[in-house]
């Protein structure tokens, strides 16, 4: 048993160093001329676009690509792709934002929300890029102004990412800051904060239409799975898979399915530093992967819940990690386990 042990842990310990030693490919960042959109290239390839345009009701990444050159999020609504669901327009690339904020509904906001209804909608609107750098880690630096629809400005959001990839990985350190302009009240709610819509093929298989209400009682419906294509799952560190990975609290959630001849993970660490640790995980099968630490009320069945409070001028920062990886075989939990470890260690610093 104590040999198995061993070899289990030297194991992960080089699979951790062969990671961290493999060569890095350099990160440059490239702003688009007369365009609110920012590359972000690793080596010669294309990982993924900061894009910012105020037709757009928030910041987001968009697309993101593994190191393969396969696109792991979700074309629609921006490129719709053959195939693939048209439900939930709000989910474009990864997000950053919640679903009530004074009452404001900053998540589901998008172009479906029809004009006499925009007053219970928020809006991210990004001002200023503050810095980009390249190098073996690449930076993008941009402050955004959370606001309604008036244009007052509820919260003032400082944003810093860290891009960095070697042949088969890629990641993103995503620091958010954001300081009250007025007391604000983050309600607790189910939708929220960091979230990814994933590519059709990293979808759980689904054999029904689902059903999904909001707050405000608008109803989607997602489709059933009407081909072979979705192949996904869920995994989390407290060994929860598949749909049951749903409103349950952990340190890690990883995404993974095939995706052509390669197998694909996409996993979102949780950081000791970030409020309600360990997260809750806002995990839908229909390739919604959401990290929520504020929606403990609807994910505990009203046992308990968590409403964050900021008076006018307080500050929260919330600091997470997403790894992608393509390879022959997913990601095993004890190498996430050793990333987990190595990423609870950091500190933004803004």
């Amino acid at each position: 048993m104590h040999t198995k042990k061993y070899f289990a842990s030297l194991t992960v310990s080089i699979i951790s160093f062969l990671v961290s030693t493999a060569q890095k490919e350099i990160v440059s960042i490239v702003k688009e001329k007369n365009e609110n959109k920012i590359n972000v290239f690793i080596g010669q390839k294309l990982f993924t676009s900061f894009f910012y345009p105020d037709t757009l009701e928030k910041p987001v990444l968009y697309p993101i690509y593994a190191s393969n050159g396969t696109m792991i999020t979700r074309g629609f609504p921006l490129h719709p792709l053959p195939g693939e669901s048209t439900d939930h327009p709000h989910h474009v690339g990864l997000w950053f934002n919640f679903e009530n904020v004074n009452g404001l509904d900053f998540w589901n906001n998008s172009y479906a929300i029809s004009p006499e209804k925009k007053y219970l909608y928020g809006w991210i609107k990004t001002d200023k890029i503050i810095e980009t750098s390249n190098g073996d880690k690449g930076a993008l630096s941009y402050h955004a102004n959370w606001v309604n629809q008036k244009n007052e400005v509820l919260l003032e959001e400082t944003t810093k990412f860290e891009f960095s990839g070697t042949p088969h990985w890629r990641i993103i350190d995503r620091s958010t800051t954001l300081k009250a302009n007025t007391n604000i009240l983050f309600a607790d709610a189910k939708d929220g904060m960091l979230g990814l819509r994933v590519a059709h093929e990293l979808q759980i298989p689904s054999v029904t239409d689902q059903k999904f209400t909001d707050d405000k009682g608008n109803v989607t419906i997602v489709k059933r799975s009407t081909d072979s294509i979705a192949n996904g799952n869920y995994l989390t560190s407290e060994g929860k898979q598949g749909d049951d990975a749903w409103s349950t609290r952990a340190v890690w959630c990883k995404m993974y399915g095939k995706m052509g001849k390669d197998s694909v993970s996409i996993v979102i660490i949780d950081h000791p530093g970030n409020p309600n640790y360990p997260t809750f995980w806002h995990a839908r099968g229909y390739g919604l992967f959401a990290a929520n630490p504020l929606g403990e009320k609807i994910f505990t069945n009203g046992k308990s819940e968590k409403n964050l409070q900021l008076k006018k001028g307080e500050s929260v920062r919330f600091y997470y990690r997403i790894i992608i990886n393509d390879s022959d075989r997913t990601i095993s939990a004890k190498q996430i386990d050793k990333m987990a470890v190595d990423f609870s260690k950091l500190n933004p610093g803004n």
